[in-house]
């Protein structure tokens, strides 16, 4: 501890978003871990603005705290927080906007949408004067660091305040306001930015927290719509939330499987009502029951004019199309934040307290991001800048530019949609047309249908013939294979499971037979989505080129699995949606366990020998406990263990209805398995808590797909196309090629079989690498384990 603590606010600004909760949670916790004091400041900048008023004691938030190794637990918020003030106004914090917060104050807010702490447009802050008195505020309750979350103009108002703030200083101080004592200690406000918005509109950042728990909301709402649709052989348009972004329209467009999108960045053409109908009229002549057009509200045309839901409308009902207009609203922000934004968040928020910790007068303020697939810190004024560089593209038509500014992901969005959404009449668009067998290999994971589904489609529209084979390797050896066609996969899109069939034989069961069967069908490319089962069946097939010359072919395996356990790969189709099933199954588990008091839970997930699923979900859900197979279990750690639940029970008040969870795979040990752990905990509790099992197996595998699966899924298809249409018949350096199509800090790699071999661990079926490992830790300090 050094001698002058530093002191920590939060505030949430602008609209709000799924994930804030999760920000502010983390932060609070990370600051009290780091020996600072702790403020939320409510309703954004509004109540920094109006501060206190005259109350400027703290009595009211020391009394009767408790304190565990020096960490305050609560200073008796935290049901003002989540339940509103039940004293009708009288409550003490009622008229308090910087409020003193404990530990357990925060517990449980990963899982709740919105923001606890209140959100406001604050007209006033964005004066001079408003800015004035927020400095005061800040320095009159000792805050000398800020982490403000919140859209780009929340940010901007940020660098303001840090901007003008020697001035602001000076001038309380002039005026009598503060003490010589005041201004000499807070000559330097820290201050980091976390991006929310669910537009996922910053160009500086891949992803921003609220954006794929809004596409969540969106694609639910699409696929009531898509049944209801088909019933009635209906047209639907709906209208979804961006007005600058079309980055909801376009991926939920992708996952929804949409026929049509608009969005601002990229206009139709100018004869948009002829082309949407010329579109939509094929794919009926196809024998298609439904239309669905994405639009997002800031749809404009390339005279910049607005295209909106009703001009859509009325096209289709031209084409005597029973067609409705849906308008999702503010239904996209709401509900609880799906695993990813809970994740992100955290992890974010982490970053932001320790990029305060490091701040100095001489740094810009930093607002953290992701970009290449981490955690970054960009500097604020830069991203803002860059971020502004977009409307005035649009503005100037330079439509071209404007998706540069968007991402390299964005892009590769268009032409996956593209490939997805328009059925070419048949001509190829190679001279060299090839038969691409496609095969699902390895278990069930989320979004292995829409990967199928667009390498249909991008086989069809280059001209190639996609075989679908039916069942894995044991339907290719008895021949189970079909020729696809456009409709046949429509539905794909969100359907879960595979429609293929997948098992875990391999190709060494009969090598002789899968090679005639590739023979007999005039294979040339072969896709295989999965996975360490996809890895394996192409080395087995590579090493078998020289005695069997049908695997003398290009191969390409695209990742799948649950587990994320794939060498030299960050990435496998099927993480979120099995990270989103653990998520909602712990959010379950934690209100058992809440309702029958001191209660906790110990449960066993999937994963094989790989903590992945354990590590993210103990992120995202605040485990208090995770075990994972590559530290594995001892007597010692649950020893310890059981004196950290012991401690935190016993200084939970008598009132308490906390429960707790421990996340354990199901092979992090084979003597220590979680029913003994859970045996182990119950009888050692004694008086101060009970234990109770439960295993989640195949659910993980989930239902409908999440929907970043679901895109991501289709994106790494077309990139696994390109690959066989490229190295189809040609030499190159590992010829003929076998690859894998990876995702490493958030490019997509191709990476030839023999290197993935050499960073392969067989005997654990899993990489030697593990990029989530440092998580891990995380997961300790936002429990508490490291610090109480």
């Amino acid at each position: 501890m050094t001698a002058q603590k530093r002191s920590v606010a939060i505030l949430t600004s602008g609209g709000d978003c799924a994930g804030m909760n999760a920000a502010v949670s983390t932060v609070v916790k990370l600051a009290l871990y780091r020996g600072c004091n702790t403020y939320v400041i409510r309703e954004g900048y509004e109540g920094l603005v109006k501060g206190n008023g005259d109350d400027v004691s703290m009595e009211h938030a020391e009394r009767d705290v408790t304190y565990l190794n020096n960490i305050p637990l609560s200073y008796h918020c935290g049901d003002f927080f989540r339940l509103g003030d039940f004293d009708g106004g009288d409550s003490s914090l009622s008229h308090r906007y910087i409020v003193k917060i404990g530990w357990d104050d925060v517990r449980g807010w990963n899982q709740m949408g919105g923001t606890l702490i209140g959100t406001a447009r604050c007209k006033e802050f964005r004066e001079r004067d408003g800015r004035l008195k927020a400095a005061f505020n800040l320095i009159r309750n000792g805050i000398d660091s800020l982490v403000v979350c919140g859209g780009d103009g929340s940010l901007t108002g940020a660098d303001i305040l840090r901007t003008e703030w020697p001035e602001l200083v000076q001038e309380l101080h002039s005026s009598g306001k503060i003490s010589e004592e005041q201004a000499q200690r807070f000559m330097h406000l820290h201050i980091a930015g976390l991006v929310g918005s669910i537009d996922n509109d910053l160009t500086s950042t891949e992803l921003t927290i609220g954006a794929s728990t809004a596409l969540q909301r969106i694609c639910e709402s699409l696929n009531s719509i898509s049944s209801t649709a088909s019933s009635h052989s209906r047209a639907f348009v709906v209208e979804v939330m961006g007005r600058h972004c079309g980055w909801l329209a376009l991926m939920a467009g992708i996952a929804s499987g949409a026929d049509y999108v608009f969005i601002p960045e990229r206009p139709p053409p100018e004869d948009w009502r002829q082309d949407l109908k010329d579109k939509l009229l094929k794919t009926r002549e196809q024998g298609k029951r439904k239309s669905i057009v994405v639009l997002a509200e800031g749809a404009i045309d390339r005279e910049l004019q607005p295209i909106t839901a009703d001009m859509v409308a009325a096209v289709l009902r031209d084409l005597h199309l029973d067609t409705r207009v849906t308008t999702l609203g503010h239904t996209q922000r709401g509900g609880s934040p799906d695993a990813n934004d809970r994740i992100l968040a955290t992890l974010q928020a982490i970053d932001a307290l320790e990029a305060l910790m490091e701040d100095d007068p001489g740094k810009p303020s930093y607002i953290i991001g992701i970009t290449q697939g981490r955690v970054r810190r960009l500097p604020l004024r830069d991203s803002i800048a860059h971020n502004n560089l977009l409307p005035e593209a649009i503005k100037e038509k330079r439509f071209d530019d404007a998706m540069k500014l968007r991402g390299k992901e964005f892009n590769d969005g268009i032409k996956t949609f593209l490939y997805n959404s328009i059925q070419m009449d048949g001509k190829a668009l190679t001279d060299e047309p090839l038969t691409i067998g496609i095969i699902h290999v390895g278990a069930p994971a989320g979004g292995i249908n829409a990967a199928a589904r667009t390498a249909v489609r991008f086989c069809l529209h280059h001209g190639h013939t996609p075989l679908l084979i039916q069942n894995g390797f044991k339907g290719l050896i008895k021949g189970q294979i079909d020729k696809a066609k456009w409709l046949r996969v429509d539905s794909w899109a969100s359907s879960g499971g595979s429609e293929l069939g997948i098992n875990r034989q391999l190709p060494d069961t009969d090598l002789d037979a899968v090679a005639t069967q590739l023979e007999k069908h005039k294979i040339q490319g072969l896709l295989i989505i999965g996975g360490f089962e996809a890895f394996q069946s192409i080395k087995i097939m590579s090493e078998a080129r020289q005695s069997h010359a049908p695997f003398r072919i290009p191969m390409v395996a695209l990742p799948a699995t649950l587990s994320n356990n794939l060498p030299l790969n960050e990435y496998s189709v099927g993480t979120y949606t099995s990270l989103d099933v653990l998520c909602r199954t712990c959010d379950m588990i934690l209100q058992s366990a809440s309702s029958s008091r001191n209660r906790v839970f110990v449960l066993e997930v999937q994963g094989g020998h790989c903590g992945f699923l354990p590590v993210m979900a103990g992120v995202a859900v605040s485990a208090s406990l995770v075990y994972t197979p590559e530290k594995g279990v001892t007597l010692t750690q649950l020893d310890e263990d059981l004196k950290f639940l012991r401690r935190r029970f016993k200084a939970d008040p008598e009132d308490s209805n906390d429960g707790r969870l421990v996340i354990c795979s199901e092979k992090a040990s084979l003597v220590y398995r979680a029913p003994f752990i859970s045996d182990i905990f119950g009888k050692e509790g004694g008086e101060i808590f009970d234990s109770r099992y439960e295993r989640l197996s195949h659910q993980l595998q989930g239902d409908t797909p999440s929907p970043l699966d679901r895109v991501e899924a289709s994106r790494l298809a077309v990139k696994c196309c390109e690959f066989l249409e490229k190295h189809a018949g040609s030499a190159c350096a590992w010829d003929p090629p076998s690859a894998m199509i990876t995702m490493r800090q958030g490019e997509v790699q191709i990476t030839p079989v023999s290197q993935m071999v050499e960073h392969a661990d067989f005997s654990f079926r899993r990489g030697k690498e593990q990029w989530w490992s440092a998580c891990e830790q995380y997961v300790d300090i936002i429990s508490g384990r490291l610090s109480i």
